[in-house]
Order: structure tokens, then C-alpha cells, then sequence
């Protein structure tokens, strides 16, 4: 478990801020989800042939029965989740749905989704880790979980997406929704002549909007919560609440370079979000 905690901190990610107050097995539970989120986003992200990374994510599925259906993970990770997130009542579907919603990315790189491919792509790299997450915290309703993981989880893509659009379109990939570039103006749907685009800022400013108002619907939703489970949501809301003030405060027409929230930053953020009443 040790290198699971230590690949989520070397990330220097704002989850392991989030998560390094809880109790020790829903700590490892949150390392371990992270954990196979991060090795299937690196396949994507890989080197390997589009067939040889279709295949790995096929075998993911497959995994999931070993790990839900049969009780015999065959990986090391599938293990680990079999260990530390079983005892929580952690659906398959939504293993699957992350599955899922990743290999959008393939064969091709999702260029310009429409609204509701771009919904449900959120929904599922990182709605479902929200769900799992509440799941493991402790919460029971699963109209709060629905609801909280979608508002939440689609406010932390958009801003992953605000945050590293020049580097997505490097890679070839322009996850703004088509609504959005057209009602900007924007014509090309090539990435790199996209994230040149005089009017990209009305683009990026519209998702900003959408993405605000998923923000403000998750903290309604976080008041909900009863305290002990709403500190870490509220812990990773905050951290990723800043990355988008930052950006909207100086203007949506900068795109490099990309906004940073230090360690101490974050760790004041978490403290703050564990420490309200």
C-alpha cells in the first residue's frame, strides 16, 4: 500500500491533500480507486498501439468480473481493490462506467464532443470517482451520491479541461463541447488551430459558466452531507475551486501558464474544510 500512497503524493496531486486525514482503510480505499484511475489514464495516454491499449482496457472489463463476479482478481491492483474497497459496497457499474468513459479517448482522441458525449465523458473519469468516494466516506443515499457526484465531479473535469486545454491539443485531443466553439465563432475543430483561435476565450469563458454552475449546485449539495463526510469533499472542492478562480480572475483569454496551487495552499484548504463547522 506504501507505493500506491507514495505514486498519489509524488503526483502531487490535490487529492492526496484531500484524503491524508481519513481513517486509515478509507485512506487506502481512496489510494487504491486513485491508483487504478491513474493506470488507466496512462494507457491512454501510453505509447502502446491503439489495438494493444484496446485490448488492455478490454481486459480491465474483464477484471471487473474477476473482482465482482468470481472473487479472483488477477492483478495486483484488482486485488488491492478486492482488499480495500469491497467493504464498502462499491458498485460494478460504476467501475465500468470509468472504463467506459476513458476509452472514449480511443481509438481516436475525443475532438469537439457534442454536450451530451461531453456530460457523460465527465460523469465517468470523474463522476464515478465521486461516487466510489462517497461511497467509502460513509454516505448511504444514493439520490446524494448521484446528485453530488455529477454536479462535483463535472465542476473538477471542466476545470481539468480549462486548466490543461494547450496541452490536450498538443495531443491532439479538444474536449470543448462542439456547442460551445460554435457559439464562439469557432470553425476548425483541429485542436492546435483551436487553442490559437482569437475567440478561444468565449469558448473557454462559456464552459467556465457551465462549470460554475455545477460548483455553486455542489456545495448546495455538500450542505447535505452530514460533517464527517462532507470535510473531504468539501477538502477537494476547494482545492480545485481555486484552480478555476485563478483562471477566471485573470482572464480566460490566458492559457499558459497553467494555474498553481502549492503544497501549503492545499494543505490550508484541506485544513480549512476539516476544520469548519
Amino acid at each position: 500500500m506504501n507505493n500506491i500512497k507514495n505514486m498519489v503524493k509524488k503526483s502531487g496531486t490535490s487529492f492526496f491533500w484531500s484524503m491524508r486525514f481519513l481513517p486509515r482503510a478509507r485512506r487506502n480505499a481512496m489510494f487504491t480507486i486513485y491508483a487504478l484511475f491513474r493506470h488507466l489514464d496512462d494507457i491512454v495516454d501510453g505509447n502502446d498501439s491503439v489495438e494493444e491499449k484496446l485490448e488492455i482496457i478490454n481486459d480491465w472489463r474483464e477484471e471487473m468480473d474477476n473482482i465482482f463476479d468470481k472473487k479472483q482478481p488477477s492483478t495486483d491492483i484488482g486485488r488491492r481493490i478486492y482488499k480495500n474497497c469491497m467493504r464498502f459496497g462499491l458498485p460494478k457499474e460504476e467501475f465500468i462506467r470509468m472504463i467506459d468513459s476513458i476509452a472514449m479517448d480511443l481509438p481516436f482522441p475525443i475532438q469537439a464532443p457534442s454536450m451530451e458525449d461531453f456530460k457523460r465523458y465527465c460523469r465517468g473519469v470523474a463522476g464515478v470517482p465521486g461516487n466510489l468516494s462517497l461511497r467509502i466516506f460513509g454516505c448511504k443515499d444514493e439520490k446524494q451520491i448521484e446528485n453530488l457526484s455529477t454536479s462535483l465531479g463535472t465542476a473538477l473535469q471542466i476545470t481539468n479541461i480549462l486548466r490543461d486545454v494547450k496541452e490536450d491539443a498538443m495531443a491532439q485531443r479538444l474536449y470543448i463541447p462542439e456547442e460551445c466553439l460554435r457559439k464562439a465563432g469557432i470553425i476548425s475543430r483541429d485542436p492546435m488551430t483551436v487553442v490559437v483561435d482569437k475567440n478561444l476565450a468565449i469558448a473557454r469563458e462559456d464552459l467556465a459558466q457551465l462549470a460554475d454552475e455545477y460548483y455553486q449546485e455542489a456545495f448546495r449539495q455538500i450542505k447535505k452531507l452530514d460533517k464527517k463526510i462532507a470535510r473531504p469533499v468539501k477538502a477537494i472542492a476547494y482545492v480545485y475551486k481555486r484552480y478555476f478562480d485563478i483562471m477566471q480572475n485573470r482572464g480566460w483569454e490566458i492559457i499558459s501558464p497553467k494555474p498553481k496551487v502549492s503544497k501549503f495552499l492545499k494543505l490550508c484548504l484541506t485544513l480549512k474544510a476539516y476544520m469548519e463547522k
